[in-house]
């Protein structure tokens, strides 16, 4: 069987950027595509092959690459990371009283939007709470094991002296009002049943931002309401999804043919976002290499110094002096991941939990097909 040299591989890994096209776009590394070439799947060389590097790791974001792995799985990942992985959020707000200017819709939507975060062991051992509908009037009664209860309770008044300040022409309203300004830190938990014993004290259900601003009162306003807050997933609200956004690129190619040095030199480096390109004297190896650049030691050349920066904006390619120069792609199985967590999972965690539930996933249709076969 015939093996496929190093250079024919990497090239089969290219997808190809030109001016108005894009090239190879379509994996060719399936069985029967190549004559007398096996490309059946193999675990032991996906586990070879199959690498994850990590670029940056922080509470909210991270970044990492997946090395070799085909575009359906990596789009798996990303798609359970938006949509099926469960977080908390306030689902129903009872309203006592909202004499704000904001309408009760409006402000029940918002609060909707507040990320929260508590005791990840105790969020899991919160059950999933269903919810009557039209179609199904059989919802759920609320209880400890499916609901969790928040009270925003604020009343504006005025400051101690604040109404002679008012008419003597003062506009600070931290100096004429007092619970002038409704934050997340404002929604207090109220522990129902068991949830106080399940919960840890020191990591109560409360908002993932505590100085984020709900609404504006003034003397006179109140708000009164109970928020209900239950487990969710994407699929069902956006206000569910535990990240703020999730998505990945494939890792830009940039391929220099020919050396490109001085005043060009400088003038490619700007073709491409700052640190993807520098710029490097030139060396009597240089000169060996490429013979027509003799008598021009000591000038710059340009060198691609971080491709992952790279945008892919193809500026270079409208430029007639780079013509035939450089050559731009992408490496078709590395894909470079960015995921933004909303507060309730850290953002590496959420990646691992995507990969879990991908596993759940893959066993319930593995046994649906031994059921069928039996």
């Amino acid at each position: 069987m015939p093996v496929p040299s190093h250079e024919e591989l990497e090239r089969r890994r290219r997808v190809g950027i030109n001016a108005e096209t894009v090239a190879d776009v379509t994996s060719t590394d399936f069985p029967g595509h190549w004559p007398g070439e096996n490309h059946e799947w193999n675990l032991d060389h996906f586990s070879n092959t199959f690498k994850v590097q990590f670029h940056t790791n922080a509470h909210f974001d991270s970044s990492f690459s997946l090395i070799g792995l085909d575009a359906s799985v990596a789009n798996a990942f990303r798609r359970i990371l938006l949509a099926e992985i469960p977080t908390l959020a306030i689902e129903t707000v009872y309203m006592v009283q909202n004499t704000s200017i904001i309408q009760d819709e409006v402000l029940a939507h918002r609060l909707g939007l507040i990320p929260l975060k508590g005791d990840r062991k105790a969020l899991n051992w919160l059950r999933w709470c269903k919810k009557a509908t039209e179609d199904d009037p059989e919802g759920n009664t609320p209880t400890d094991y499916n609901t969790i209860i928040l009270e925003l309770k604020m009343k504006c008044e005025w400051q101690e002296g604040g109404l002679e300040r008012a008419a003597a022409g003062e506009t600070d309203p931290d100096k004429l009002y007092k619970n002038h300004s409704v934050y997340a830190k404002d929604m207090v938990w109220k522990p129902v049943g068991k949830q106080s014993e399940v919960f840890a004290a020191d990591r109560p259900i409360e908002p993932v931002h505590p100085d984020l601003l709900i609404a504006k009162m003034r003397p006179g306003q109140r708000m009164d309401m109970s928020l209900h807050a239950v487990k969710g997933i994407g699929q069902d609200h956006a206000k569910f999804s535990p990240v703020a956004t999730a998505s990945y690129r494939l890792l830009p190619t940039i391929d220099i043919l020919s050396p490109i040095t001085g005043t060009d030199a400088k003038k490619f480096a700007r073709c491409f976002p700052k640190g993807v390109i520098s710029l490097q004297p030139l060396t009597s190896k240089d000169v060996e290499s490429h013979p027509e650049l003799e008598g021009k030691e000591g000038e710059v050349k340009a060198v691609v110094s971080d491709p992952m920066r790279d945008t892919v904006s193809r500026e270079c390619l409208r430029h007639p002096e780079f013509k035939d120069k450089v050559k731009l792609g992408r490496v078709r199985d590395h894909f470079i991941f960015r995921v933004e967590s909303t507060g309730q999972w850290d953002s590496d965690e959420l990646f691992l939990e995507s990969v879990r539930l991908l596993k759940v996933k893959c066993q319930r249709v593995k046994r649906g097909l031994d059921a069928m076969n039996r």
